[in-house]
């Protein structure tokens, strides 16, 4: 079976998003024990060069990392996978069409198209022996957002074009099926991809606003969640600081 644990090479439970452009961020969400950063350009002012140094600092470290693009441009998916990413997030994926082109532009011939460049990051900058740049890139993980009611909708073509996870977004999901978060209809949008990637076989994260959050949802049945960002995580610590300080 096709797992994300195969997929990043490390049993994957939790992970955080990483807003700023300082390796730090890497650093310190490494001590806390999450098993995944995930490197947000969609949300964020970063450049792929701030990116290339933040997956410099998680290969260093052994933390799993992914990078969520901007745009389902192949040069997204090209450069980040290059820099060493273990894995793209690729947002808004709404039907089959679309994850079938993704799937080309993370692989090379002739199941897709990507540019064969070994002297990068994956491919040990074709100085390191020990580095296969077929093998990394085989074993580099697509993981595609559903985050809309097509996308729900087409699930399960998504799924059979041959992506490697998928991903709930449930703030844009709720915001493109116009209910509230926590509603019941957002639940079941929810669950509806989950029951069919588990039914694929294929791994389901999730996005969750806290720890114990993620815990339930892990614990009902998702294979991961990803929860808060390193920019949310300062901001909270120094309100309560402030908060505790006024009182």
């Amino acid at each position: 079976m096709n797992t994300l644990k195969s997929r990043l090479g490390a049993e994957v439970e939790v992970g955080t998003f990483l807003k700023f452009p300082v390796i730090e961020s890497v650093e310190l969400m490494s001590i806390a024990g999450f098993d995944l950063v995930v490197i947000d350009l969609e949300h964020s002012p970063m450049s792929i060069e701030s990116a290339a140094r933040l997956l410099a600092m998680a290969k260093a470290l052994k933390i799993e990392s992914l990078v969520r693009i901007p745009s389902h441009g192949y040069e997204w998916v090209q450069r980040s996978l290059d820099a060493g990413a273990r894995g793209v997030l690729v947002p808004h994926v709404d039907n089959a069409e679309q994850a079938e082109q993704l799937v080309a532009a993370a692989h090379f011939p002739p199941r897709g198209h990507r540019g064969f460049g070994p002297t990068t990051r994956a491919g040990g900058w074709a100085v390191d022996p020990e580095t296969d740049y077929r093998l990394e890139a085989n074993t580099a993980a697509l993981v595609v957002q559903i985050e809309s009611g097509e996308g729900v909708a087409d699930v399960e073509g998504i799924l059979a074009a041959g992506v490697d996870s998928v991903f709930v977004g449930p703030a844009d999901l709720s915001v493109a099926l116009g209910v509230e978060p926590g509603s019941p209809e957002l639940a079941r949008a929810s669950r509806t991809v989950l029951d069919a990637a588990k039914a694929h076989g294929i791994p389901c994260g999730i996005a969750a606003g806290s720890g114990e959050r993620a815990r339930q949802l892990v614990d009902e049945g998702y294979d991961y969640a990803v929860v808060g960002n390193d920019a949310t995580m300062l901001g909270s610590s120094a309100s309560a600081m402030v908060a505790a300080f006024r009182r």
